[in-house]
């Protein structure tokens, strides 16, 4: 442990602090690169797009899923992922984002061998984007660099300055984040051609309103932004980060602090903040005025060895175990810290660096010069909790604020009903159905898990439900109401999808339709096992 003596000069220390002026802890201008200068209209579309659950392939991610403004930016869902070893809770288990579904190149579901039919979780936790702009790298492990390379036609599209462009390019593709596998930039580019933006989601913001009712379609936005309609990987890059660069938390009690007023932090968040910049050895990384030193340390939150950070991209073993240094405005929304995801509360992170940080391999010599005693943390906690959280993104409004997203409305299992019946070795088939039923959407799906391999399944399709039992099979749906039966046949793994790509027709609206799987197998009553049913209000 790095402890000091008892810190009886601090009330001195404190008082010299405040009569000296806080010049040069003012956050500087965003730096843009000159190849995306900021505009208000490409702004409005990145704030869409940023937004837009039809980015994904489930229709129930966004950027903005694991980047909601009330959580710092990041993601509040701690996800649990194996870590290393592959294998689900065990000790190096790490807490990260959920994703989709893993689904085919056709987007068809299929089994994910960790998973299974369950929504993926990423590997690490999402860092917050809020602020990012002034960062010359970004991802945990800085592989999304300043150079901006255009994804289709590879051609450096923005020299330096770009990493913002080069993240928002990442996870559209990613099978785990947002994609079914094999995904491309012109079938995303196609997706958004046709798609009704923010169809899907509520209570849009009034910028974001205005801009809809002006231009409501993409092509339109883009034509607004870009000067014509074409929607290409580079244009959904530069607006995404030109809305990113709006983002900028500089109204945080440190900063009114900053500009002169002396009360804009309490008594205790002073004393934290002269620990933070003297003996705490804070600032060493998370100096002002951006809190962080975008460079990369080992710390020793885990192994090396469980994660190579820095150093999978570099090749350089001296870089392994090194990550990021992440901001520390606003993290006192944060709900998960470190990559990990695995420590809950700032005082828990005190705690570590108190103890002087975790495993050894390579660890940064900087950590051996904190010293936190248990007197400090209050204080530090205090500042870091309160006098760096911008109020406007804990409260989400302008610039933070955003819509509400179709799957926060509609947790995945929510529109279930009944429990199905078993079949070959006791397994309940599962109902997959939880894709947005929004008129227009050709990603829409229904698919059973758990069922018998290679057998026949049955979705029926009713505008009714009724529970019962026919020859000793359970059904949730109204027989007598029924308007569709199809057969598919499931894999060896006992999974099937049924896409149903729904026509862009206003006639649809508020049509409830009730799905239920009937998956023929000799082991289960009356010859079927069911799935439990699910219901869909077409809009």
């Amino acid at each position: 442990m790095f402890h000091r003596p008892a810190r009886a000069w601090l009330p001195a220390a404190v008082s010299a602090f405040l009569a000296l002026s806080a010049t040069g802890q003012k956050l500087p201008p965003v730096p843009v690169p000159p190849e995306n200068p900021i505009t208000a209209d490409k702004a409005v579309l990145g704030k869409i797009l940023f937004w837009e659950e039809q980015m994904s392939t489930s229709g129930r991610v966004a950027c903005g899923t694991c980047h909601k403004p009330a959580d710092a930016g990041s993601d509040a869902f701690a996800a649990r992922h194996p870590g290393a070893d592959g294998v689900l809770n065990t000790t190096d288990d790490v807490f990260g984002s959920r994703g989709v579904r893993r689904a085919d190149g056709i987007n068809y579901y299929k089994l994910d061998p960790v998973f299974g039919d369950a929504v993926q979780a990423t590997g690490r936790t999402a860092p917050s984007n809020i602020g990012a702009a002034f960062a010359p790298l970004l991802f945990w492990d800085g592989r999304a660099s300043g150079t901006f390379v255009d994804p289709v036609t590879k051609n450096v599209e923005i020299a330096t300055g770009g990493a913002l462009e080069s993240q928002c390019v990442g996870p559209p593709l990613n099978d785990v984040e947002m994609a079914h596998e094999a995904r491309n930039w012109p079938q995303i580019t196609a997706r958004l051609q046709a798609a009704t933006p923010l169809k899907l989601a509520a209570n849009l913001p009034p910028d974001v309103q205005t801009a809809l009712t002006r231009d409501p379609t993409y092509p339109a936005l883009f034509t607004r932004a870009f000067g014509d309609s074409a929607i290409t990987a580079k244009r959904i890059a530069f607006a995404l980060a030109t809305y990113q660069r709006t983002l900028i938390p500089n109204q945080t009690p440190f900063d009114l602090f900053a500009n002169g007023n002396p009360t804009a932090l309490t008594a205790q968040q002073r004393l934290g903040l002269v620990l933070y910049n003297g003996p705490a050895g804070c600032a060493a990384c998370h100096g002002a005025p951006t809190f962080t030193d975008h460079a990369f340390h080992a710390i020793g939150v885990r192994a090396p060895t469980e994660d190579l950070g820095l150093a999978a991209i570099t090749k350089n073993n001296a870089d392994r175990g090194k990550f990021k240094t992440p901001t520390l405005r606003n993290a006192g929304l944060k709900k998960t810290f470190f990559h990990t995801g695995d420590h809950t509360s700032i005082e828990q992170v005190l705690q570590f660096y108190a103890m002087g940080g975790g495993h050894p391999d390579n660890k940064d010599p900087l950590v051996s010069t904190i010293s936190i005693q248990p007197a400090d943390i209050p204080a530090l906690a205090d500042f870091v909790r309160g006098g760096l959280t911008d109020p406007r993104v804990k409260n989400e409004t302008f610039p933070f604020d955003r819509p509400t997203l179709w799957a926060d409305a509609n947790p995945a299992g929510s529109n279930l009903i009944g429990v199905g019946s078993p079949g070959t070795g006791a397994k309940t088939p599962r109902m997959l159905g939880d894709t947005p039923p929004a008129a227009g959407n050709p990603d829409f799906r229904i698919g059973v898990s758990n069922a018998r391999g290679g057998a026949t399944a049955f979705l029926f399709l009713s505008l009714g439900a009724a529970s019962g039992t026919t020859g000793g099979i359970p059904y949730e749906v109204d027989p007598g109401k029924l308007f569709a039966i199809f057969p598919v046949v499931t894999t060896g793994t006992g999974v099937a999808t049924f896409p149903i790509p729904l026509p862009n027709n206003p006639a649809l609206a508020n049509i409830t339709v009730y799905a239920q799987w009937f998956v023929a197998d000799a082991a289960a009553s009356g010859g079927f096992a069911a799935s439990p049913a699910a219901t869909f209000t077409l809009f």
